[in-house]
């Protein structure tokens, strides 16, 4: 868990980064305060405490989705803090009457989540993704590919929205087995050879990577389809036998080339040579 506050309208939003789940996870009561324009965090507190009881009454899954993570409180100390994704929030938004709910439902989907972004306004965000990118060395080639990876991924995780799987860590534990199943190695060791911590895998894959990741995934969800797949029995059957095709195609294709497909190719900047004193 990386913390990581973000600023709206010069008010600090608590957050923080699932690496394991690739998910921020925001603090409600700084959202809260800033939809009720509060200036002390006690009343946003108790608003939200009030809210979160009305809401349990009746029944709502916000609730559910919401959870514990200890962030740094006024005082400096870590302490229990409640905690959502963006999606969570840009729902919990449409409880709290505020002249601020729609500016902040935008920046919410500007920070926090990146698939959200992508719903609001598809292509703006694929144009800054694709400069991004460009600014960054890749080659056309590799954009395409990953472009056209994303989608894939995006079909794939919109199968397992509608067919009971949890976004965050039931997403994540299903993307492992496929990764685990085509690569031979998890999503962490992964990230570990290619030296990254907190960057998204997926952005620095060779070309070759990006292939056998959308083969693996194309091929978990259309088996997925044709068998129905529902929960996460189901589907994580689906998932290793998606993995397995692109297993298969990788050895065919090293056996044919004496080349690893798997590697610590990475697009980090070169690390500074510490100058010696002589």
């Amino acid at each position: 868990m990386q913390p990581q506050p973000a600023i709206f309208e010069e008010h600090e939003i608590r957050r923080v980064y699932n690496e394991a789940t690739e998910t921020w996870w925001f603090s409600v009561v700084d959202i809260v305060q800033v939809l009720t324009q509060q200036p002390d965090y006690q009343t946003a507190r108790k608003y939200w405490n009030k809210l979160k009881e009305r809401l349990g009454k009746e029944g709502s899954q916000l609730v559910t989705n919401c959870h514990q993570l200890k962030m740094q409180a006024a005082d400096g100390k870590q302490r229990p803090t409640d905690v959502a994704t963006a999606e969570t929030l840009l729902r919990l938004v449409q409880s709290v009457p505020s002249p601020k709910a729609e500016p902040i439902k935008l920046w919410l989907a500007k920070v926090g989540y990146e698939r959200m972004q992508e719903m609001a306004d598809p292509a703006l965000s694929l144009d800054r993704a694709r400069e991004t990118w460009q600014k960054h060395g890749r080659s056309e080639k590799w954009i395409q590919q990953r472009m056209t990876g994303q989608e894939t991924r995006n079909k794939l995780t919109d199968y397992w929205k509608e067919h009971d799987i949890k976004a965050g860590e039931e997403y994540a534990i299903l993307t492992n087995i496929i990764h685990q199943e085509w690569t031979g190695v998890d999503v962490k060791a992964h990230k570990a050879m290619k030296g990254l911590k907190s960057q998204n895998l997926r952005d620095h894959m060779s070309e070759a990577e990006l292939i056998f990741t959308a083969l693996a995934e194309l091929s978990t969800r259309q088996i997925a389809e044709s068998m129905e797949a529902t929960g996460m029995d189901e589907n994580e059957a689906a998932a290793k036998t998606g993995g397995g095709i692109a297993k298969k195609a990788r050895l065919e294709l090293e056996g044919k080339t004496g080349r690893r497909v798997v590697s610590a190719e990475n697009y980090l900047p070169p690390a500074k040579k510490k100058l010696t004193k002589g």
